[in-house]
């Protein structure tokens, strides 16, 4: 799918050295079909990797996508240059009356504090209250995910002594969900959370389905609304060297993290990881742009209830 970007954002560089398709606004503006419109809530530090990673799976199939990324107005980010926030983000202000076919809403790395505590929460949960009638379909991934259920459903997280950092296996509850069509019957995916959720707490819910899972790091999806609302632990979505560089962060301060369950070579951080991930990467995101986005929403984007 061509990505229709700012030709300047940095992750169009990355991508085009890896071969893969986006679309810059001036060559976008000549075709004449209706994109998708697409927004990220990136609540991720290091702002940049995450738009790589995202814009990365988000241009693997067929039709055009207009981007808009969202930075909470509550909340300055430290780790990615500000110049690049004002250039590429717009606030929640800007954006609130629109309308979108899909919506994203990253990982946070505030997973030990209270969702109260947090110091844009009260924006996340008008956030979240505005995806509910004005976006087809959202993904919430990592600590969204446990923040979305906390928000909507009352479901608690439990916070983890240690660590779930690896890529794991899964098996699907739901096979014929659309979302798992072309998935084998088991496929791994990369976790980094301290935080998790209880099957006995999803299950209160009736409207909720929980449809992956894995014996090793819990719950990864959790289907609500019918498809317009997915909650996933996990981070399908990460390059092959994105543990990598959070492990050797944190061994440069000091907080003696654990190797990376199942990912390097033999379990030795000084050879290459093994990439289980991709297919299921791809699968997952292109099945959720066509089954729950595009044949879902509505011509006019304008009537999204």
């Amino acid at each position: 799918m061509p990505v229709r970007v700012p030709v300047s954002l940095p992750a169009v560089e990355s991508l085009k050295d890896e071969n893969i398709f986006v679309i810059d606004e001036q060559r976008a503006s000549s075709q004449d079909i209706r994109p998708l419109k697409i927004a990220i809530l990136n609540l991720m530090p290091l702002k940049i990797m995450t738009e790589t990673d995202l814009l990365r799976l988000l241009s693997n199939t067929p039709l055009q996508i207009e981007l808009d990324l969202i930075e909470p107005d509550g909340h300055v980010c430290k780790n990615t240059p500000r110049e690049h926030i004002e250039m590429f983000y717009k606030r929640f202000a800007d954006i609130r009356h629109n309308n979108y076919d899909g919506f994203i809403v990253t990982g946070a790395p505030v997973e030990k504090v209270d969702f109260e505590e947090v110091d844009y929460w009260e924006e996340l949960c008008d956030i979240f209250a505005w995806a509910k009638t004005h976006v087809t379909s959202t993904l919430y991934i990592c600590w969204a995910s446990l923040a979305g259920l906390y928000y909507r459903y009352g479901i608690p997280k439990y916070v983890l002594g240690r660590k779930i950092s690896g890529v794991f296996k899964h098996r699907i509850s739901d096979p014929k969900n659309p979302i798992f069509r072309g998935f084998d019957d088991e496929f791994y995916v990369p976790h980094s959370r301290f935080s998790y959720l209880k099957r006995e707490d999803i299950e209160k819910h009736p409207e909720l389905q929980i449809i992956a899972e894995s014996d090793e790091s819990g719950i990864y999806m959790v289907m609500g609304r019918n498809g317009r609302e997915f909650y996933i632990t996990g981070h399908s979505e990460y390059s092959p060297m994105t543990l990598d560089f959070e492990y050797h962060r944190d061994l440069d301060k000091g907080l003696k993290p654990h190797v990376p369950d199942n990912y390097y070579e033999d379990d030795d951080p000084t050879k290459r990881p093994i990439v289980r991930w991709r297919s299921h990467a791809n699968l997952l995101f292109t099945n959720w742009l066509n089954y729950f986005v595009y044949q879902e929403t509505p011509y006019d984007i304008r009537s999204i209830k």
